[in-house]
Order: C-alpha cells, then structure tokens, then sequence
C-alpha cells in the first residue's frame, strides 16, 4: 500500500533532516542520518511496489542506488565501511552512526571515509546509505533510533532528548556522558555559516553549559527583581527632588506655584478636577510629597500613578494637558530657591520624574475603558446621629468628581466584594469630602460595619459615581425635593450646591419622618437654606408631638404648600415612599417628565 507524496511521512521526514542540517551545523551528522533513512525507506516502498527488492552494485540486498544526474548509477564510496558495520551485532539499532561510542574494538577511533574521484555525486544525499539494522527507527529532530544492545548512548536520543546538549542552567546532560558523533562515512563535513571568522566557536558541552551559567545564574536582587544600579540611580534622584523641595520651602509652597502656574497655562486642566483652589493646592502638595518619599518603590509608583491616571480621565482630562506639567513644575521649585542655589542636576530630575509619571497616568488612564474605577477614602469623622445611623465623612486620596444627587457604591474591609449603593452628600465644588448617611439593616453587613464597626482612620473603598438626578439646565425652573429618612443626603448635596453657587432660583425641601428623633440633620439643613437666595427646608412629622413643624403625610404637606407644575422635582427615600410620592405629585398636575429619582435597589 502506498500514499500520495503530499502525505508520505518518510518525505516529511526527508524534509524535517534538510531543513535541520540548514539551521544547526552541530547537528549535521544527525541530519544525514535522517536523510539516508528517509531515501531508503523510499525506495523501498518503490521497490515493493514495483516487486522486485533494491539491489545495489555493491551487491547488498536492501541497500538502494542512487543515480547522478546524468542519470548513471551512483554507489557509495563509503559502501564498504557500510557492509563493515554490517558485521557487528546485529542488535544494534543505530541511524546513520548516532548513538555510537566513536571507538573501535581496539579502542581507536575510525577516522571518516570521504568520497573522492569522478564517482563522487554531486549531491549531499545522493552519499548516503541507511545503515540501521532490522528495527531501527527513526528519531526525532534528526536524532538517533533505540540502542537494543549494550551501548545504549542513543537511547534518550529517540525520545527527543539531544545527545551532547547541555541544559544551560543546570549544566546536566540528561542522556548522559556520551563520546562523540563520528562522522557518517561518505558525507562532507559541515560547511561553517557565515563567511570566513563567523564561525561558531568549537566548545566542549562543559564550556557551554559555563558559558551560559555565568550570564543566567540569579543573582541577590531586591524583592522587586531590579538591578541594584538601578535601585541607587533612584534613590539618587530621591535625594535631588527631596532636597529642592526642602531648599524651594517645602511641598506646600511649591504646589502653590504650581497651581497658580498651571491656572495660567492650563485652566480647563484645573476647572475640570473636584474642589476648590484651596482643596487642589493641598491635593497636589500631598501628591509630590508621597511622589518623593516613595520614587525608591517603583512597583508603588506605578501603581499609584496608574490609580492617578485613571481618577483624571474620569473627570474628563485630556492627557495633552499635562505636557507642560513637568517644566512647570521644575519651574515652581527653581522660583523658591534662593539666587545660585539651582542646579542643572536639580531640573534633569524634575523633568525625568514627570516624563515617567506622565507615562504611567495615561497607561492608567487607558484602563478605564476595560475595568472600573475604584477610590480608595480615608474615613476623617464618624457621628453616630441615632443608635442605628451614623454620619460618616471620608476623603479619597485622589481627585473624584460627582454631582450632587448622584450615589455611589461603597465595599468595606469587613465585608470584602460586596458594594453597596449611597447617596453622596456635601458640596464638590467646596471640598474634596464626601459624606454618607448609613442607616443599619443588619449588624455584620456593609451598612452595620459602617455605622457600628467604622472609625476615623479605617480605608473605605467607593466606585464611580452613578445617578442622572442633577439640578436643571434653565436657571429660572424653580426646584422642589421631598426626602424620606436618610434619602435627605442627596438633597443636602443639592442644596449644598446651591448655597455654593449662589444659584437664586427658588427651592423648597420637604423632609418626612415620623418623629422629631430621626430628624438628625436638622440644623445643618437649616445652615445651608439659610446660606442660599431663596431655598427654604420644611420638615414633616408623621407622628407624636411635631413641635414646630407641620403633622401629617409628607404628600399632604407638598399639596397645602403651594403649586409645583412649572418646578422640577426630586424623589429620594425608602421604595414605597417613592411610588406614593409620584402618584400624587401627578394627582397634582406635575407631569412624570418632570419627576426623578434613581431606581430603588
């Protein structure tokens, strides 16, 4: 049975042997081999096809001829070497000699036979004879067959195991000691790659496996595997930027002129970060001061200019804005020193730090489009209003934009990888603090943990800011919002703002409880109307004595205050609350266009 040329595997093994003895000269002879082993089997096939056994002029049954390109036959000048071998034991299982010792049986090694004269063919392969006995077989990668007698040097050989390969980092042979590779009688030593004095260097398996363990061996780096020239160029340049800060007055006063700098330069840069000028300067002076003290902890660095870098893009900055940061800030540090006292080595290290932190923030900035943003706060107050409500302040470490009436998902160490929705209270366009109002539901939960397992100090993560209630574009639309227990922290923000802004527009908050104990944010509430044009809080006490404020449902209250058709309106409280609200609100004639709230969770 025979098979098309496209799927013979003894010409893939053909081709595998050529393309091996091309790439690696070492492995010359083991290609050879290959070859001769796939020219026989072929012609073995074509003999069986044809009935007739390939008989060779040197008269040995099995062994083929091959012709020249004139089309004469061709035999081996390495023939008789070839019946010679064919002598030993017949247990010998070998392809093209690899796996032998190299020794004869007096101990001296057979130098190579070489064709000569006008026989001599004209090419490689037309040289070459299979000389395995009954059962050899072919090995991998040009390597040799199973060794079944005693010299078993090429057993590991046919399983892919190189014989003379060293493993560079070990130094161990895996297929053992072995002598060397004699030559295959008849075939040409390798030609070397390369012109004259590009040869690869003749080295001894031992030379090799050294050479490579001198250049692999691990050497005793820091944790973070960096060179330890590396680790005293940092904190070299630690040293630079420590000290021209120290000789500019400090990172209070060089973020300053930075500011200032960059308000000139750049004032989209800064209308587009959270805060006021007051609260930026302080961001940006703790910003330089954790860039000196940790530039000797790259991994850090990295990190946190990442987190940095993706807090800017969420607030919308264009990283071309930033390329003039680094000169600015070289400048703002060289403007507070004295007169001489600037040094060249001063500004090189400016200019380097900001050219590796610029990288760093648009690598970070670019992963906001495949993971979320996460803030990292500190909590900096926690009042406890009511046994099971708190009022919990916290500032993030890096810029965090959100406009008031929005919430945002809070996760807390207790209670890792679970995030739960807040409404955010306080005034963006005043600080930099976010402020949470947590009414407990359970006691080992994220809302329990907030209020009765949280103290000043302990770390809060918050993810990006969600929620479309946000106070309308037209300036004369007047605003009206109701809020139910602790849905009063998103009004408060949105009154905040107004105060903030001195927007005069005319807004009315209603705030419904059922008793005067859970109006816990009362006389903050009032501070903040009082400091607008025209906004005004009424609360409503469903039950018990209401003191000076007005009894009743909270609906009842809305409807005797006055008409709300031409008001925009913000729903915010316990999901019953909002679906009661609503209704009468439409009872009222306010159109549902005009009523908003976020989805109840």
């Amino acid at each position: 049975m025979s098979s098309g040329q496209g799927s013979d595997p003894h010409l893939l093994g053909l081709l595998r042997a050529i393309r091996l003895r091309q790439s690696a000269p070492d492995a010359a002879a083991a290609g050879a081999a290959d070859t001769a082993a796939a020219l026989s089997e072929i012609a073995k096939v074509k003999a069986a096809e044809e009935g007739t056994p390939p008989v060779s002029k040197s008269g040995l049954p099995g062994r083929p001829e091959f012709r020249s390109g004139d089309g004469s036959a061709v035999v081996s000048p390495g023939a008789e070497a070839v019946a010679a071998d064919d002598q030993e034991s017949p247990s010998s299982g070998r392809v093209g000699g690899v796996g032998r010792t190299g020794a004869s049986p007096q101990g001296s090694a057979q130098p190579p036979r070489t064709p000569s004269g006008p026989e001599s063919p004209r090419g490689a392969g037309s040289e070459l004879l299979w000389r395995g006995g009954q059962g050899a077989v072919l090995g991998r990668s040009g390597l040799g067959g199973h060794s079944h007698g005693p010299d078993r040097a090429g057993a590991s050989a046919a399983y892919g195991v190189p014989r003379d390969r060293v493993n560079p980092i070990t130094g161990v042979n895996p297929s053992g000691p072995v002598g060397p590779v004699p030559a295959v009688p008849g075939v040409a030593a390798p030609r070397p790659i390369g012109p004259t004095g590009t040869e690869f260097p003749s080295v001894t398996p031992a030379e090799y496996a050294a050479h490579f363990a001198q250049r692999t061996a691990r050497r005793h780096l820091p944790s973070d595997g960096m060179n330890p020239g590396d680790t005293m160029a940092l904190r070299d340049t630690q040293r630079l930027l420590s000290t021209s800060l120290t000789f500019a007055g400090g990172a209070d006063e060089v973020a300053g002129r930075l500011w200032h700098a960059l308000l000139q330069a750049q004032p989209a840069l800064l209308a587009s970060l959270p805060g006021t000028p007051d609260s930026q300067r302080d961001q940006l002076a703790r910003a330089l001061t954790w860039l000196v003290h940790r530039l000797d902890d790259p991994p850090a660095v990295v990190a946190g200019c990442g987190q940095l870098g993706a807090a800017l893009a969420e607030c919308g900055l264009q990283w071309n804005q930033l390329q003039l940061v680094g000169a600015a800030l070289a400048e703002a540090t060289r403007a507070g020193m004295a007169p001489g006292v600037w040094r060249q080595d001063f500004d090189q290290a400016w200019r380097w730090t900001w050219q590796h932190v610029y990288e760093w923030l648009v690598h970070g900035g670019t992963l906001v489009a495949y993971q979320p943003t996460v803030w990292d706060a500190e909590v900096i107050s926690h009042e406890l209003r009511r046994p099971d409500l708190a009022v919990v302040r916290l500032r993030p470490f890096l810029p965090m934009p959100w406009r008031p009436g929005q919430y945002a998902r809070v996760e807390v160490a207790d209670v890792p990888g679970i995030w739960r929705p807040y409404s955010l209270a306080g005034a963006p366009a005043l600080d930099d603090v976010v402020e949470l109002h947590v009414r407990a539901k359970t006691v080992t939960g994220v809302s329990g943990t907030l209020v009765h397992g949280t103290r000043v100090g302990d770390r809060i993560r918050i993810s990006r800011a969600e929620g479309e209630m946000r106070l309308p574009a037209e300036p004369g639309r007047g605003v009206l919002m109701i809020a139910g227990d602790t849905g009063v922290a998103p009004m408060k923000a949105l009154l905040a703002h107004l105060a903030a802004v001195q927007d005069p527009r005319p807004a009315v908050l209603f705030w419904g409880v059922r008793n005067l104990g859970e109006l816990y944010d009362i006389d903050a509430l009032i501070a903040l109307s009082r400091q607008a044009p025209r906004a005004t809080v009424v609360p409503v006490v469903s039950e018990g004595d209401p003191g000076p404020y007005p009894f009743g449902l909270v609906t009842d209250a809305v409807a005797a205050y006055g008409e709300w058709s031409r008001h925009e309106v913000y729903l915010a409280g316990p999901p019953l609350m909002l679906a009661a609200t609503s209704m009468a609100l439409r009872q009222l004639g306010v159109s549902p266009s005009r009523i908003h709230h976020d989805a109840p969770e």
